[in-house]
C-alpha cells in the first residue's frame, strides 16, 4: 500500500467512525481536523484520539487505557499488540470511557 492509498483508506475509516458514532445512541461528540479525530465522552469529558501515521502506514488510537497502533492486514485494520480489529477496540475503549455500552457498527476494512 502506498501513501495515497493509505490516505484514502484513512478517510474512509474516519467517515465510517463518524457515521457509527452518530448511530450508536451514546452521547459522544467528535471533531476532525488535519487527519486527527477527537471523540469526547459527554459523561466525563474524557477523550479518544484517532490519528493517521502515513510514514508508518498505521492508524493510532489513544485512550485512557493506553495507546494502540493499527496496521492493515488482509484488508482489515488490526491492532499490532492486541490483534483486535479497529472497530472492536474502539467500541471497547468508548464503552470504558463513556460508562455505558457502546457498540459501533461499521466496516473497518
Amino acid at each position: 500500500m502506498n501513501e495515497s492509498e493509505f490516505n484514502q483508506r484513512g478517510d474512509e475509516l474516519m467517515l465510517a467512525v463518524e457515521e457509527a458514532i452518530d448511530a450508536c445512541g451514546v452521547d459522544i461528540d467528535y471533531e476532525t481536523s488535519a487527519g486527527v479525530m477527537t471523540l469526547t465522552m459527554e459523561a466525563d469529558g474524557s477523550k479518544v484520539i484517532i490519528s493517521r501515521q502515513p510514514a508508518m502506514l498505521q492508524i493510532w488510537l489513544a485512550a485512557k487505557s493506553g495507546g494502540y497502533h493499527f496496521a492493515l492486514q488482509n484488508g482489515v485494520w488490526v491492532c499490532t499488540t492486541t490483534a483486535e480489529t479497529f472497530r472492536d477496540l474502539l467500541s471497547r475503549v468508548c464503552t470504558e470511557q463513556a460508562g455505558e455500552f457502546v457498540a459501533l457498527d461499521f466496516d473497518d476494512e
